[in-house]
């Protein structure tokens, strides 16, 4: 028997096509959009305005499973890990960090990088696919439903922001990370506020528009150099599209202003990119961008080329940033003992050979469920 297909992650025009194929009526998908994004339903039984027999036909041909926690850490300052497993078996990652003021969810777009950004844990996983909109929304419910947030509570939230930082480069896999950002921010679900959501790019140029048009949420990028003579070395993806093409992709970006600053973060590494030289002429390649700039400690990880910059070097290149009117808040380090912090997510998951690929994508097109990636 093939594996029921899953309703997460599908659009509201897409759960609409699904009922009319049961001839079930539009407000058919209204109502399971409400018990599956409002509600947390984890199972049709539990959907009790919908008649026990639609619920028994729905249950014969869906899922509204989440992804397979394969481990589940808990650090010494509260960040909490998720390696979870999706239904091929491969494995991604996912951090909740809890704060005062707020709670952010870090998700992952891809299993694996595409890039190899030479810092990074994940860069030294290659890409194994893409993780598909079910699975990505999939994360957030994962942690919701550990943190008890359900129905989707208005005020008091433990989970109140979402940041596309986790593993994978999120706009080369645009349509599947769009699809799941609106299911995030769809006011009668989830309900995370466009402004609570930062979506990170190492920089994939041509994409960067798009987000601002289409989906208007915070705009991060991972610069981490001033020169495209470092940042080719750190950031690979640089070669493609150097730095001046990056940054007046920033300036135009449609969402940038002084109330929604463009975050760039920058990784200090000791002896590599962090001399006060580093800082100003950081400040003068950003110049009238609405920005601030996150500073963030190198998180070491086993076998890393780098070491972090100390936290006197650090403190004087903050300093000559904010002199210039930049906020560069100094990230604090969070779940660096369960390797949660920045940079640090890796799974065990292989590349897909493509002979696999071709099997999953025959399997899925049996069983009407779409592949990933």
């Amino acid at each position: 028997m093939p594996a029921p297909k899953t309703l997460i992650g599908l659009s509201r025009e897409e759960l609409v096509a699904e009922m009319a194929t049961l001839g079930a009526e539009p407000f058919r998908a209204r109502q399971l959009w409400h018990w599956i994004y409002h509600r947390g339903a984890r199972d049709f039984v539990a959907m009790t305005t919908l008649a026990k027999s639609f619920r028994a036909q729905l249950a014969e041909r869906y899922s509204v499973a989440r992804p397979v926690e394969s481990r589940a850490q808990v650090s010494g300052d509260g960040t909490r890990k998720w390696l979870l497993a999706f239904a091929d078996g491969q494995e991604a990652e996912c951090v909740h960090i809890p704060e005062e003021d707020r709670g952010t969810l870090c998700v992952s777009s891809q299993v694996g990088c595409t890039l190899t950004c030479k810092f990074c844990h994940t860069g030294t996983q290659r890409l194994v696919r893409n993780l598909d909109a079910s699975e990505i929304v999939g994360q957030i419910m994962v942690a919701r439903d550990a943190l008890g947030e359900w129905p989707s509570p208005k005020d008091d939230r433990q989970l109140t922001n979402i940041v596309l930082m986790g593993m994978g480069e999120p706009l080369y896999n645009y349509d599947n990370v769009a699809k799941a950002v609106k299911i995030a921010m769809d006011h009668e679900g989830l309900s995370v506020s466009k402004r609570k959501i930062t979506l990170s790019t190492a920089g994939v140029v041509p994409m960067i528009a798009r987000v601002g048009s289409e989906l208007a949420v915070n705009l991060a990028i991972s610069l981490h150099a001033v020169t495209d003579e470092l940042r080719d070395v750190l950031v690979p993806l640089n070669k493609k599209y150097p730095i001046a093409e990056l940054i007046a992709a920033c300036r135009a970006y449609p969402s940038a202003s002084n109330a929604r600053r463009i975050t760039f973060e920058y990784v200090m590494l000791k002896g590599i990119n962090d001399s006060p030289a580093d800082a100003r002429a950081l400040v003068k390649l950003i110049a009238g961008i609405p920005a601030k700039i996150n500073l963030i400690p190198f998180n070491r990880w086993p076998d890393a080329p780098f070491e972090c910059a100390t936290d006197d070097t650090i403190g004087k290149f903050a300093d000559i940033v904010n002199a210039a009117g930049y906020a560069s808040p100094v990230r604090t380090p969070r779940g660096r003992d369960i390797l949660a912090a920045c940079g640090q997510l890796k799974s065990a998951s292989v590349k897909l050979k493509a002979s696999e690929r071709l099997k999953q994508s025959a399997e899925a097109a049996i069983s009407g469920t779409p592949a990933a990636g």
